[in-house]
This record gives structure tokens, C-alpha cells and sequence, in this order.
């Protein structure tokens, strides 16, 4: 299915000027968008199990700073996956105007 237009420039947003879209990862698979120290994924479908699939790619690309970039209404979806995945990082909503930082607890 191709891409909507809200994805791609949430994607090239993210991205910026030096980034790049469509990032690969070591073991296959590839990032929605990828900075040198930025890795972001846009997951706009609210469905829980692809926002963990989402989130375990952000995890595997070990860059410092990782952002879900979801609808406004599933902001609380975004948090709960990144918990379930254990990442730590940012969901944000698409057009950047809310965001919640996450940092699961160790046990």
C-alpha cells in the first residue's frame, strides 16, 4: 500500500536537511527517518501490535534519541508499547505539538 501524504512529510520532517528516510538496520528491516543521532518511526494505524514492531525497530537501531511519531489519539498506545518493548525515548504526536518521554522501569 503506498505511503499517505501526512507519512511522508512526517518522515521528511524527522529527517531534516543532512537525514535520511527509509534508514536500513543491521539484520535487515529499515527506519521511517534517521539522523546521526535521531532514529524516528511513524506508525499512524493505532494498532498495538504494530506499534511495538515500530518501537523494537527504534530499539535496534541503537541511535541515542528515539522518537514514535503517532495520531494525537493514540498517544497513550504509543507510551504503552514503548513500556511493553522496554525502550526508552519520545512518542510524539504528528504534528509535533504533544509529547510524552518514556523511560520504562528496570527490575
Amino acid at each position: 500500500m503506498p505511503e499517505s501524504k501526512s507519512h511522508k512529510s512526517a518522515k521528511r520532517k524527522v529527517a531534516g536537511k543532512k537525514g535520511k528516510t527509509e534508514a536500513p538496520l543491521k539484520g535487515g528491516g529499515r527506519l521511517d527517518a534517521s539522523t546521526k543521532v535521531k532514529a524516528a518511526e511513524v506508525e499512524r494505524s493505532g494498532d498495538p501490535k504494530r506499534l511495538e514492531a515500530a518501537t523494537r525497530r527504534l530499539k535496534r537501531s541503537r541511535k541515542r534519541q528515539k522518537v514514535l511519531i503517532v495520531p494525537q489519539k493514540d498517544l497513550q498506545k504509543g507510551v504503552d508499547a514503548m513500556k511493553k518493548v522496554k525502550t526508552k525515548g519520545t512518542v510524539r504526536n504528528i504534528s509535533g505539538t504533544k509529547r510524552r518521554q518514556v523511560r520504562p522501569k528496570k527490575k
